[in-house]
């Protein structure tokens, strides 16, 4: 009798939704953080270190106030994708497919598979140019070895396993807090620019501002998230959502968004420091920006900016191509899971396979990277307000998540988020050249 009072007062693991997430606080944090920490880690991928060292580069920290105002945003968008997967346990395109006309459906996910690939292009280019600065291999090997290693670890390693590497792999972004205490930061003006808005209105700044908010809050990362949860609920029997379930998911949204906007500082604030303290305002790639670092911040500023541009590909790359294969599988009906062995999933996994060989062929073709990143923001800059006006729409809808829709607060910042993103092209229109 006493097993059983025990039984019903406590869920057995197996009825708990992501079990080891049940509880964020308390030791053993890290270990019990899920799909949030990975999607917001994610975020911070070797073309978008490129383009936060180009922030601070040029404007010094005169754009740091945007990513205290990026974070509730980017937090709003992630958390009612990770809520759409929790409650009704499918993926983000699976969603849509049955609530919206099919061609709003195929635009969202020609849109996302396009700005995927060619960030995987970018990805890779940049994770093979940083191998060479430490050790001197040929373009081709790079490239190459960097795409077979992915492909083979996210399709040959179970998905339980595969999520535990890629929570380790967060830790690269450990890189760019460190080289904040190897370059000479003015802390006490750091903290005016964070609280202190500032731009120059003219169409540099502009577009600047889209880069950031079009690199923080991306679309791969909405087809992601939702996929992560997706998957983390199917390995439960009995599942059946809760408010401890939706704390727990919340608290984990935020801490990788939290991540994942930290670094960015850090990043934006290391390039002020040095680049733009030193007179260089242009750095085209991350891997310029760490060669640019050697010299005025010491060897090893440099080496441990390279080392994070390894890390965060390797963690993006397969999260880029991982969110391109759920949403076409999802699209079409297809088996879909990277629990699944490959010959239980061939479709989902071909995806997977040539999205990473179209990234390593537009990097053999001999194409700049600053074409790749320019190309990429585009394609995300379109497809990211379409796809926040349609997340908007499913989180408030009450036939599909019932008791569950999103909260008041969460369907504002949402809304304010997707409009913010529809503006910013309009205003780089009107501003001054």
């Amino acid at each position: 009798m006493a097993r059983d009072t025990a039984a019903a007062g406590k869920p057995r693991r197996s009825e708990r939704h992501h079990a080891s997430r049940a509880s964020i606080r308390g030791k053993g944090y890290f270990r019990r953080l899920g799909p949030g920490i990975v999607t917001g880690a994610a975020d911070d991928d070797p073309s978008g270190i490129g383009t936060y060292s180009q922030v601070g580069a040029a404007t010094g920290n005169r754009l740091l106030w945007s990513a205290p105002v990026l974070l509730p945003l980017a937090f709003a968008v992630q958390e009612a994708c990770a809520r759409l997967a929790l409650v009704t346990g499918k993926g983000l395109a699976g969603i849509i497919r049955e609530r919206l006309p099919r061609p709003m459906l195929f635009l969202c996910v020609a849109l996302v598979a396009v700005a995927n690939t060619v960030n995987i292009a970018a990805d890779i280019g940049s994770m093979s140019a940083a191998l060479r600065l430490l050790v001197p291999v040929p373009p081709l090997a790079g490239v190459v070895g960097f795409g077979a290693v992915i492909v083979l670890a996210e399709i040959y390693v179970p998905y339980h396993r595969y999520a535990k590497l890629l929570r380790w792999l967060c830790l690269s972004l450990l890189a760019y807090v460190a080289v904040l205490f190897v370059a000479k930061v003015n802390w006490p003006q750091v903290g005016l620019d964070i609280v202190i808005p500032k731009i120059v209105w003219g169409r540099p700044d502009v577009a600047l501002l889209i880069g950031l908010a079009g690199t923080t809050i991306s679309p791969y990362l909405f087809f992601w998230q939702s996929a992560e949860e997706m998957e983390a609920r199917a390995t439960e029997e009995g599942y059946a959502v809760n408010e401890t379930h939706i704390r727990a998911m919340r608290g984990d949204v935020f801490a990788g968004m939290a991540t994942g906007v930290f670094v960015m500082m850090a990043i934006m604030i290391t390039a002020s420091a040095t680049l733009h303290r030193a007179g260089i305002t242009t750095v085209q790639t991350a891997e310029q920006a760490a060669q640019a670092l050697s010299p005025l911040a010491g060897p090893f500023a440099g080496v441990l900016f390279l080392l994070g541009i390894v890390g965060t590909g390797l963690l993006s790359v397969p999260v880029l191509a991982g969110a391109t294969s759920y949403a076409i599988a999802e699209t079409f009906g297809w088996r879909e899971s990277l629990e699944k062995r490959p010959s239980q999933a061939r479709a989902f996994y071909a995806v997977i396979l040539v999205s990473v060989v179209v990234g390593l062929g537009l990097n053999l073709i001999g194409l700049d990277p600053i074409q790749f990143l320019f190309i990429a923001a585009v394609t995300n800059g379109l497809a990211a307000p379409v796809l926040m006006a349609v997340i908007w729409w499913l989180a408030r809808d009450t036939r599909l998540l019932g008791e569950w829709r999103s909260p008041l607060w969460s369907r504002i910042l949402l809304g304010v988020a997707t409009i913010a993103m529809g503006v910013l092209p309009f205003l780089w229109l009107l501003a001054p050249a």
